[in-house]
């Protein structure tokens, strides 16, 4: 049986950047937990600041 390496090497580097954008995703996701309302906070006053 003859394996083609593009193929592999393709499914390879998919399956890698799948994991790197996972572990980004989740260290955003709990980067938002942990200063979600400082963040929501910080932006109010920022955007309540340009009406005065």
């Amino acid at each position: 049986m003859v394996t083609n390496r593009l193929t592999v090497r393709s499914g390879i580097a998919f399956t890698l950047a799948l994991a790197f954008l996972a572990v980004l995703f989740s260290l955003a996701f709990a980067g938002w937990i942990g200063h979600g309302s400082a963040i929501l906070l910080s932006m109010a006053e920022t955007g309540l600041s340009w009406c005065f």
